[in-house]
């Protein structure tokens, strides 16, 4: 039995007419769809049915309907598979799976007298093919072109533009006390004028970390290059001005208000680390070393100023 946790590393949406069907794509490369979206898709559910765990087994193994569904096909390949985006649990199917059953109904309803319920299934299964078809003709295209490479970059260009705004915005407080009393807390740093006017520079790392570097790719370079810097190396504008106030912004306020909650409930920087990573998906670099650091120099200003 194959007890290796199958984890999603890129997520999606197939549109075809109307439906949405999430799809996926596991480490090893397996192309997955949602069960749930999948079986609505094909009509598979009674209205009185509220549980749609068993639809598409109830289906397959109808005895009418079996010798078109398992044509050629080898045993396991129908098998449901269990995947992890997270810890997000995902029941889905091997994405081929979705039009070898549309084959197969519509195979069946030229062969043999199928039910009233069957023949809804085949007739939405017709609709599926013809969306494959359109889909497919479009991407086999922007494959023989290299379009699928432009197609990728006029997306990002459709984020940036969402996020970053044309004009500098004005200076406005997004950076609350609370969230830096967090950090100064967890990272051991006493919330003082001092450090509150100066702040040591691995807040900075910290804050590019935990904040700016979960807005969408890409949307922090191009802020560095709307932001610019001066002949001392400082930045011309603080990052979050560069932000639309509608979508960039409000998703950095967003960004700001969870991971300050996050900090708020732990106890060391370990622990809000471990949920930063379980939220995020993501493991934050440890910055023990710049902290220790910026430490060191603050210590020895200290005692500079007390002499």
């Amino acid at each position: 039995m194959d007890n290796e946790i199958k984890k999603v590393i890129h997520e999606g949406k197939i549109v075809l007419g109307s439906f949405a069907i999430p799809c996926y794509v596991l480490e090893d490369g397996t192309r997955v769809l949602s069960s749930n979206a999948m079986q609505n898709a094909l009509k598979l559910q009674d209205e009185s049915e509220n549980s749609s765990g068993t639809r598409l087994a109830r289906y397959m193994n109808q005895t009418s309907l079996k010798p078109f569904i398992y044509k050629n096909k080898l045993p396991g390949h129908y098998n449901p598979i269990i995947c992890y985006q997270g810890n997000k649990k995902i029941n889905g199917y091997e994405a081929t799976v979705l039009a070898d059953i549309c084959d197969a109904f519509l195979e069946a309803r030229k062969t043999i007298n199928l039910s009233s319920r069957q023949r809804i299934i085949a007739d939405q299964c017709e609709i599926l093919i013809r969306g494959f078809a359109r889909v497919g003709i479009i991407a086999l295209i922007d494959e023989a072109t290299g379009y699928q490479y432009d197609r990728e970059r006029l997306e990002l260009q459709k984020i940036l533009n969402a996020y970053i705004s044309d004009e500098i915005l004005k200076w406005q407080l997004t950076f609350t006390d609370e969230f830096y009393k967090e950090i100064y807390r967890l990272w051991g740093l006493p919330f003082i004028p001092k450090y509150i006017k100066n702040k040591p520079s691995f807040i900075g790392k910290l804050t590019t970390k935990y904040i700016y570097d979960q807005l969408p790719r890409g949307v922090v370079d191009k802020i560095k290059e709307k932001s610019e810097k001066t002949e001392k190396g400082n930045w011309k504008y603080k990052w979050h001005q560069s932000l639309t106030p509608d979508i960039g912004r409000e998703h950095l306020k967003k960004q700001i208000i969870e991971v300050s909650t996050l900090m708020s409930i732990s106890q060391t920087k370990e622990q809000f680390d471990a949920l930063f990573q379980q939220k995020y998906n993501t493991s934050p670099v440890q910055l023990q070393l710049e902290f220790n650091e910026d430490i060191e120099a603050n210590k020895k200003l200290s005692k500079h100023n007390k002499s």
